[in-house]
């Protein structure tokens, strides 16, 4: 759950009157996030950025199916409205969330391990793609990158699910 900041709260959600959550109120709870919310505004930064470019052409090249997003911003927001629509209930959506908090888990572990391996934050303000380059092999270069982008993208998404959780079951969310 995020912290206020600045006595500002995130916007209400509405609902519909069907009881769904209004889209546009959810388009503003994701906006204050990525304003507001430290973990989440990094979706906004050039290295998450780079990250998800980075991605996108290695799934493209080892011939997964992508859905050409515009920005790592485009693809969190997107995600966080997809999980809702395919998670409506709370032991499911619970269950989601969980979930994602063990792909963060894991993939924070994997790139810590790589990170001090290989001493790759030496130069703290290198971007992750550059930091990379120190590896030997295209599988840790693989496994690394990907670490870093779902730290990333897992973070976002946790934080905002684990608010609307919040919002919608009145009690916060924990696994």
């Amino acid at each position: 759950m995020a912290e206020p900041v600045a006595d500002t709260l995130p916007p209400k959600l509405r609902s519909t009157p069907t009881g769904e959550i209004d889209n546009s109120s959810l388009a503003d709870l994701i906006e204050w996030f990525l304003m507001y919310d430290e973990r989440v505004s990094r979706m906004r930064h050039a290295n998450t950025e780079e990250l998800f470019q980075w991605k996108q052409r290695d799934d493209t090249e080892q011939g997964v199916s992508i859905y050409p997003f515009e920005n790592a911003e485009a693809r969190f927001a997107i995600g966080v409205v997809q999980a809702l629509v395919e998670n409506k209930s709370e032991p499911i959506l619970k269950l989601w969330i969980t979930d994602v908090l063990a792909a963060l888990s894991h993939s924070r572990e994997t790139k810590l391990e790589l990170t001090t391996a290989y001493d790759l934050d030496a130069d703290l303000e290198a971007f992750s793609v550059t930091k990379s380059e120190k590896l030997t092999t295209n599988v840790e270069k693989r496994i690394y990158l990907t670490s870093c982008w779902l730290e990333a993208l897992c973070t976002a998404e946790a934080r905002v699910l684990g608010w609307v959780y919040q919002e919608i079951y009145g009690r916060p969310f924990a696994p």
